[in-house]
């Protein structure tokens, strides 16, 4: 993904706040007792116990306080936080949604901002470009996802990251993901390792260069790397590539053009629906928008990705619905939910029938393909790829 200016995401309406909030850490003298403890700990340590023992030396040092900032439930009153420019509603109205349907006024705390490392340490994450800076405090507990698990402080200079805050606090972080991206479409040429795909009408082919370590991890759940089948992959953004590293679900069975006929239902399609949530990079939207690409837009829409297949139809039996259409969507597996309006058309996400096993198995389809945002909103992490999910039309 390619760098740019530090951006938020408001969302606490998506976020079920915790009794127990972390608040803005200050630092403090550690207790001598404590250091101690872990002194004798670190002589005693097995190998492997590095990790836990950084961070409870981290939790020793970086002691909760008491924030300035309230803290409040969706529905109660307090101070306006600073508004970002890609959550405006300008930008809202620019790519065609309705600023009325936005999820989160500016009241909100944000929930994501991305961002490209001007430093890091192990208390501390500073994002910016030449223009802006921002300043994190890293909980004890803040992990870091580039390619695997590892420390916050092992991150780079110039790592392109998106991070999830804190509920407690803007300025508080306790996920990051570095340099991830995800390609999902049809195979359209394969040489050795590396695959061309095709992932819309809208969007420039896609190359995945498989690692060499990672391939038959990706194959055991897309056996078939060939033209015309489905992949869908997530990994390191590497200029115009993607490094694959890991598979996102499992490959259907079928190649794209013989897409099954879905199960015949009875009687008018209901306004819930049961299936599985996916993500995208932001190609052509502000890297902080709120929303979510829906498989069954209407016709009259002309959306141009419906040029993509001759399939007419997804597997998930679903109505059809307009740009601007605001959605209920709740996170099965963590009970999170949130309103979303609908941002554009998803013709890939119907053309698979997969289900996702985050949590249980969900039924079969994709139903919704979030922006990074409202996937981390609602309890995501990006490297699973999916969750289950139900949608409601409508609040």
């Amino acid at each position: 993904m390619p760098s740019a200016p530090v951006s938020f995401a408001c969302c606490d309406r998506c976020a079920n706040l915790t009794p127990a909030n972390l608040t803005s850490a200050s630092l403090t003298t550690v207790n001598l007792t404590t250091a101690r403890r872990l002194a004798a700990a670190g002589r005693t340590r097995a190998p492997g116990q590095d990790a836990a023992r950084r961070r409870l030396l981290k939790a020793a040092v970086f002691q909760p306080q008491n924030d300035s900032e309230p803290v409040r439930a969706a529905g109660t009153a307090t101070g306006a936080a600073p508004r970002s420019a890609t959550s405006g509603g300008a930008d809202l109205a620019a790519h065609g949604v309705n600023p009325a349907a936005r999820v989160a006024d500016k009241s909100q705390l944000p929930r994501t901002v991305t961002g490209t490392i001007l430093d890091v340490s192990p208390h501390v994450l500073v994002l910016g470009t030449a223009g802006s800076e921002q300043r994190f405090t890293l909980t004890p507990e803040a992990t870091a996802w580039r390619g695997n698990q590892l420390e916050p402080a092992a991150l780079h200079q110039g790592d392109h990251v998106v991070v999830r805050l804190h509920p407690s606090s803007r300025h508080i972080a306790d996920r990051i993901w570095a340099n991830i991206g995800r390609v999902t479409g049809i195979i359209m040429e394969r040489s050795g390792s590396t695959l061309l795909v095709h992932e819309g009408a809208t969007r420039q082919p896609q190359v995945i260069a498989i690692q060499p370590g990672a391939v038959g991890r990706i194959q055991v759940r897309f056996p078939t790397l060939e033209p015309g089948y489905l992949v869908d992959i997530i990994g390191l953004r590497r200029g115009d590539e993607l490094i694959g590293m890991t598979p996102a679900t499992s490959q259907p069975a079928y190649p794209a053009n013989r897409l099954p006929e879905p199960a015949l239902i009875s009687g008018r399609i209901p306004s819930s629906m049961s299936g599985s949530a996916t993500w995208h990079e932001p190609h052509d939207e502000p890297p902080g928008i709120l929303g979510v690409a829906y498989p069954a837009l209407d016709p009259e829409t002309g959306c141009a990705e419906a040029a993509v297949s001759g399939s007419q139809h997804g597997y998930a039996q679903m109505p059809y619905l307009a740009i601007g259409s605001v959605l209920r969507i709740r996170n099965d597996c963590t009970g999170k939910d949130c309103l979303a309006p609908v941002t554009g058309c998803a013709t890939i996400a119907r053309l698979f029938n997969d289900r996702c096993v985050t949590c249980g198995t969900s039924p079969r389809g994709r139903i919704a393909d979030l922006t990074i945002a409202s996937f981390i909103a609602l309890g995501g992490e990006l490297e699973r790829g999916c969750f289950n999910v139900t949608i409601t039309i409508g609040d």
